[in-house]
């Protein structure tokens, strides 16, 4: 097993204001490499980063990182994920920086993280952790044994559009798209976990849940569990599934990404640790997990 440090920074997201309607839109990336070298004075880094889909091949670059503290915890070696921000005009791309910057392999063997992390590997079998539900029930993994699990994480007030959003989106796009084979529907089910217990509670859940299957107050549930675990047992559930959450202003939250297959017999079927998945790979994925 891999152990990974999230790195203890508040990010505050920094857009780019211009005048009137040309304010540039800000695109996001996942990323992943190899740090290179570090400039703790400028707050930057060179990264080996692998490829970026619809973004860029392969390459070594320098990047400023949004949280210049952010170098004083890195190390040459060390393997990264982070959140590639830039804007784009008619030249293309431009103004790139790194947030969000998680550890999730150190090369500094004498430097001890704080909190150990778990990269899922396929084959393990997913602990019972206790969720608490939109309808208030305490729910665990163990519960839906004999069916193939989807699981991803969010929270409600995240307005990222790549992270939370388009995982909520995507996880709608695969209800509808298991719901056309009413046989497998019956052999599968679906669960977002959310990591800020503190806000989303079962009522907060449940509309939120409701406007993504779009049934809003008259879904039932039955497919789809929108729940998160209790406060004492929400790092546990972070750690295990290599999920960094860093609070940040007002309420929000920097954080990672982790989406998981879990077979009929509680064991990871696969794992995706950015949002580059989409729902028709998941869908088989289940599909070939259920037969």
């Amino acid at each position: 097993m891999q152990a990974a440090v999230s790195l203890g920074v508040v990010v505050v997201l920094v857009g780019c204001h211009s005048a009137g309607s040309s304010k540039p839109k800000t695109e996001q990336y996942a990323v992943r490499g190899t740090v290179m070298s570090v400039d703790a004075v400028r707050g930057a880094i060179s990264l080996n980063a692998e490829t970026i889909p619809n973004f860029m091949e392969a390459m070594t670059m320098d990047y400023p990182l949004e949280d210049k503290a952010a170098a004083t915890e890195l190390h040459p070696g060390d393997k990264i994920t982070a959140t590639l921000e830039c804007e784009r005009d008619s030249a293309g791309p431009k103004n790139l920086r790194l947030k969000d910057v998680v550890i999730v392999a150190q090369a500094r063997p004498d430097y001890k993280p704080v909190v150990q992390y778990h990269v899922p590997a396929v084959g393990e079998t997913v602990p019972d952790f206790k969720l608490l539900n939109q309808s208030g029930q305490t729910i665990g993994l163990k519960q839906f044994r004999g069916k193939v699990v989807a699981l991803t994480f969010v929270y409600t007030r995240c307005t990222m559009a790549d992270f939370c959003p388009r995982m909520s989106q995507n996880f709608a796009e695969i209800d509808k798209a298991l719901a056309a084979e009413p046989a497998l529907y019956a052999k599968t089910h679906l669960l977002s976990i959310s990591f800020d217990p503190a806000y989303d509670t079962p009522k907060v859940l449940r509309s939120y849940g409701g406007a993504y299957t779009g049934k809003y107050t008259h879904e039932t549930f039955a497919h789809w569990d929108f729940a998160a675990p209790e406060q004492p047992e929400l790092q546990k559930v972070e750690e295990w599934f290599d999920l960094g959450v860093t609070p940040g202003d007002g309420g929000a939250l920097q954080h990672s990404l982790a989406t998981v297959v879990v077979g009929k017999d509680g064991k990871v079927v696969a794992y995706y640790p950015t949002n580059e998945w989409t729902p028709a790979e998941v869908v088989v994925k289940m599909r070939v997990a259920a037969s």
